[in-house]
């Protein structure tokens, strides 16, 4: 493995690029890394000089060895269930629309980003009418039908070119811009899609439509982490009960399930332990009904991120804490990366 570190301009991109491609024609099959500061622009040039990845400079150690990791274990022949630095894919769903999916899902990731900033993705899986972009205030060039081209599913960095950055550095798949769009979208491609995707991130978080759909259930056949979210209405329980019934009944790959009661409200009619006894599962967290999440998402910042100390983003925090053991990127981890000399040329 060979490692060209552009960043700061220690070893000039020009040169570096021209190195990879040096590398790559005298050496078929090594594996490049690229590391920059502005590795969206990069991308192509990194494509067509060789290179396996391109990587932001300041990631922490753990990240930057998972990086190198997951490139040596990656190829096209590569068996991605297999791998053990696959990443780790948590989807949110739910039988019904209206129980705040996005919001959950929006806030997910950008807690995640948190600790993996350039490892975690947020993908749009509602077809029909997905609002994650909009939920991160977001205008994307490119979107969930741009990413299901040949092209893009054959090489890691030309899909990550495609992927809208967001500031914190979350890597997000929009849904299509309109429901026409959506009809060309297969199960098949969205499962070779999540395979790239977690060969290539340390999260993958995912956004379904409302119900069981044929492209849910594929993102749930991929899934580690599955979230299943209702509020308390009678629709809402009974149909959580039924998608927990087929979910016994279908045969997937083994996974953590975590029950969301959303935008609780005392005065429902329901309670938690009617949930309970009607799905037949614990439920693992309740969210009660607050003005500051609707404002949040409406201005297009995640509750965990525009008021981290609010006690519906610390019940978040609780969650993703769960995908993601420990604390974000340490003072003393980014301290030993930025140690590593500038314009190295590292061979692994």
């Amino acid at each position: 493995m060979v490692i060209l570190d552009v960043s700061q301009g220690q070893l000039s991109t020009k040169r570096g690029l021209e190195l990879a491609g040096r590398f790559s024609d005298y050496l078929p099959g090594i594996v490049i890394l690229l590391v920059s500061d502005e590795p969206e622009n990069l991308a192509l040039p990194a494509l067509r000089a060789g290179v396996k990845d391109v990587l932001e400079s300041g990631l922490s150690v753990s990240e930057f060895r998972w990086a190198i990791r997951r490139a040596q274990e990656g190829g096209p022949d590569r068996d991605v269930a297999a791998t053990p630095h696959a990443g780790r894919v948590i989807t949110v769903a739910s039988p019904k629309g209206g129980v705040g999916k996005t919001t959950m899902a929006t806030n997910i990731a950008r807690a995640l980003a948190e600790r993996s900033p350039n490892g975690t993705v947020v993908v749009d899986l509602d077809t029909q009418f997905g609002d994650v972009a909009a939920a991160l205030d977001l205008d994307p060039t490119y979107t969930l039908g741009d990413l299901l081209v040949p092209h893009a599913l054959a090489d890691g960095i030309a899909l990550k070119a495609l992927l809208t950055k967001h500031s914190s550095g979350l890597h997000v798949a929009p849904g299509v811009k309109s429901p026409e769009e959506a009809d060309g979208l297969r199960a098949d491609l969205i499962s070779q899609l999540l395979d790239n995707l977690k060969a290539e991130f340390r999260y993958v978080v995912v956004d379904t439509a409302p119900g069981m759909t044929e492209l849910a259930l594929a993102a749930i056949d991929h899934s580690t982490d599955l979230v299943l979210m209702t509020s308390l209405d009678v629709p809402g329980v009974r149909g959580l009960r039924k998608v927990v019934e087929l979910l016994e009944h279908l045969d997937l790959p083994p996974m953590t399930r975590q029950i969301v009661v959303n935008m609780a409200d005392k005065g429902a009619g329901l309670s938690v332990g009617d949930v309970e006894a009607t799905v037949g599962q614990k439920v693992d967290l309740v969210i009660p009904r607050d003005l500051a999440v609707v404002r949040s998402t409406n201005s297009g910042s995640p509750i965990v991120e525009s008021a981290p100390r609010h006690k519906v983003a610390k019940e978040l925090q609780r969650l993703v804490s769960r995908f993601a053991p420990g604390s974000a990127r340490s003072s003393a981890s980014n301290s030993a990366w930025k140690g590593l000399h500038r314009g190295q040329v590292a061979a692994l």
